[in-house]
C-alpha cells in the first residue's frame, strides 16, 4: 500500500510538472504571437502617425516625431478650389458614378447566375474571374486606342464607364455570394402575390441583402478611390484630374517635397472613404435580416 501510495504521488507530481511546462509553453507561444503582432501593428500605424503629426507640423519631415508647435497653416495652404475642392469634387463624381454603376449591373448580373442553374454559369464566373487577374498596365494601350476612337478620351463619362468596367468582374462575384444567401422561397412567395421577377429583385432580394451590398459599394469605392494610374492616362485636362492625381503636384522638381502640406492633403483626401465607411458600418455589422422568414 505504501509503494502504490508513493507511486501514485509520484506520478501525479509528474503530470503536475508536465501540465505546468505545458502551460508556460503555451504562454511563451501566446508572448511570442502577441510581439509579431505588436511590430505588425507599429508597422501600418507608423505612416498614420507621420501623416497625422505632419499634417499639424510647421516643419514637418521624413521623421515620425511630435511637433514642438501644432499649425492649421498647412490645411489653410490646401484648402484652395485648384489644390483641394477640385480634385476632390472631381474624385466623387468619377468613384460616385462608377461605384452606383457597379453595384447595379453587379445586382443585375449576379440574379440570373444565383437564381437559375446552367452549364454556363460556372464557366462564366470562371472568365470574369480570369478578368480580375489581368493586370490594368496590360489593356490601358488597347483601352486608351478605343476611347482616342469613340472621343470618350478626356471625358469624366468615360473615365467613369471604366473604372466600372474594371471592377464590375469582382463585384459580380462578391454580390453573387451574397444573393445565394438569400432564400428563393421568399421570392416565390412574392411571386405568388403577382409580383415579377424585377419587382421580387428590388423589393425582396436587394433589402434583404444590404449588408453583401454595403460591402460591394465600399469595396469598389476604395479601389476606384486610390486609383492614379487609370485617370492619369484618360483625363488630359488638369481641371479634370482627381484627388488621386493631383496629390502629385507636392512631389517639386530636384526631390524637393511639401511634406507638411502633403500629409495635411491626404488627411482631407482619406476623408470621404471614412465617412463612407462611418455611414455604412451599421449595415455592415447587423448581418442578414433573414431570420424567422423561412419556416418547415
Amino acid at each position: 500500500m505504501a509503494r502504490a501510495r508513493t507511486h501514485t504521488r509520484a506520478l501525479t507530481r509528474t503530470r503536475t510538472r508536465t501540465r505546468s511546462t505545458r502551460t508556460r509553453a503555451r504562454a511563451a507561444r501566446r508572448r511570442t504571437a502577441d510581439a509579431c503582432l505588436l511590430l505588425v501593428a507599429a508597422a501600418f500605424a507608423l505612416p498614420l502617425a507621420w501623416v497625422v503629426l505632419a499634417s499639424v507640423d510647421p516643419s514637418a519631415g521624413l521623421r515620425v516625431r511630435v511637433p514642438h508647435a501644432l499649425t492649421l497653416g498647412n490645411f489653410r495652404a490646401i484648402l484652395t478650389p485648384d489644390i483641394t475642392y477640385t480634385p476632390l469634387l472631381n474624385s466623387l463624381i468619377l468613384c460616385g458614378g462608377a461605384t452606383a454603376l457597379t453595384v447595379g449591373c453587379a445586382a443585375l448580373a449576379a440574379y440570373p447566375l444565383s437564381r437559375f442553374r446552367s452549364r454556363l454559369n460556372r464557366p462564366f464566373l470562371l472568365t470574369i474571374l480570369f478578368a480580375t487577374s489581368l493586370p490594368i498596365t496590360a489593356i490601358m494601350v488597347p483601352v486608351y486606342a478605343l476611347f482616342v476612337r469613340v472621343n470618350l478620351i478626356d471625358t469624366l463619362q468615360g473615365t467613369i464607364l471604366f473604372f466600372a468596367a474594371t471592377q464590375l468582374p469582382f463585384a459580380i462575384w462578391l454580390t453573387k455570394n451574397f444573393m445565394d444567401g438569400v432564400p428563393k422561397e421568399l421570392e416565390e412567395a412574392a411571386w405568388t402575390d403577382g409580383a415579377s421577377p424585377v419587382q421580387s429583385l428590388l423589393r425582396v432580394v436587394l433589402p434583404l441583402m444590404g449588408p453583401g451590398l454595403a460591402v460591394v459599394t465600399v469595396f469598389s469605392f476604395v479601389m476606384m478611390w486610390g486609383n492614379f494610374f487609370v485617370p492619369f492616362m484618360l483625363l488630359l485636362t488638369p481641371d479634370k484630374m482627381p484627388a488621386s492625381v493631383s496629390v502629385n503636384d507636392f512631389f517639386g522638381n530636384r526631390g524637393m517635397v511639401a511634406y507638411g502640406q502633403l500629409a495635411a492633403f491626404s488627411v482631407v483626401y482619406s476623408t470621404p472613404v471614412i465617412l463612407l465607411y462611418v455611414l455604412v458600418s451599421r449595415r455592415l455589422g447587423s448581418g442578414f435580416a433573414l431570420g424567422g422568414a423561412v419556416k418547415g
